[in-house]
């Protein structure tokens, strides 16, 4: 097998009415999110600082700060570690209430953490990844060849999850019934319109994925088990009951790889290793947190 080293020259493009269909698509899912939020959803994070705290301290700083250790452990090809910074810096994924809920975790934590993550990852999702790659000298001097505009990033993930948050949020609290009736049908359809976006970004390049799945899969794997080990630490040590400690673990270890792909596409080129591993993860983290929630949902 030849090196890794060329995932750092792959490009898996997009054409423009397909990242247009993408960005759309994201903006749907994040849509069918909302309907399950409410206002009064912020208002208990209010009421229980301890959870929120460590929720957002685990989810913003500690991952990025144990992604950059476990890059500069593993030393990946310098695409695949920015694909790495990437997922690391997105907010919770779109399917970790419905982990939280499978696992008898504090759904409402995880609905109002989901919540705010997702509006926080206007600002702190381009300023996260900026950060921590320009820590790691291959990652820093790929952005700068990139030239990667931060105002762009902002611009773009409040528009295709801030403003669909919020509309969610209005529709949930105006139109109930319509509400619930809708997200019966967006949330298993998100997961259908995620594994379009994989099929349709590696149509081009399936040789090349297979020729590379079993590295990726490790690097995926190996950081992933971080992301959960993460928030499960984090909540202990927090000395938090264990329906938190069960969703700490969980929304640190789901990531919205969607927003990631988006970024990718529409950033970067659809930059081969960014891709891949982004893409490898949004498939890994459903299977890791369907066993995560499956081997907890009978301890009480």
């Amino acid at each position: 097998m030849n090196s890794p080293e060329i995932l750092d020259a792959i490009r898996l493009n997009f054409s423009p009415k397909d990242l247009l269909a993408l960005n759309l698509a994201l903006a749907l899912i994040m849509y069918g999110v909302a309907l399950d939020l409410r206002f009064e959803d912020f208002k208990y994070l209010l009421k229980n600082p301890k959870p929120f705290f460590l929720g957002v301290l685990s989810q913003f700083l500690l991952l990025p700060f144990m992604t950059w250790l476990l890059i500069l452990a593993i030393q990946p090809p310098p695409s695949v570690a920015l694909g790495m910074f990437l997922v690391a810096a997105c907010p919770g994924g779109n399917v970790s209430n419905f982990l939280s809920s499978l696992a008898k975790g504090n759904t409402a934590l995880s609905v109002s953490l989901t919540g705010f993550s997702t509006l926080a990852s206007i600002l702190i999702t381009p300023l996260n990844f900026s950060l921590w790659a320009g820590f790691y000298k291959p990652t820093s001097t790929l952005l700068k060849a990139i030239s990667l505009d931060v105002t762009d990033v902002f611009i773009t993930i409040s528009l295709i999850l801030g403003l669909p948050l919020v509309l969610g949020i209005l529709t949930r609290s105006y139109f109930p019934e319509f509400a619930r009736k809708a997200e019966k049908i967006l949330k298993p359809l998100s997961i259908v319109i995620f594994g379009a976006f994989i099929v349709l970004a590696f149509a081009g390049n399936f040789e090349i994925f297979l020729q590379y799945i079993s590295i990726i899969f490790l690097w995926v794997f190996a950081h992933n088990l971080l992301a959960l080990t993460t928030g499960f630490f984090t909540a202990k040590l927090g000395k938090l009951p264990l329906p938190d400690v069960k969703t700490l673990t969980i929304e640190t270890g789901i990531q919205n790889s969607g927003l990631g792909l988006v970024l990718i596409f529409t950033y970067f080129e659809g930059l081969g290793g960014m891709a891949i591993i982004t893409a490898l993860w949004g498939i890994w983290h459903l299977i890791s947190g369907m066993l995560v929630a499956s081997l907890w949902k009978s301890r009480k």
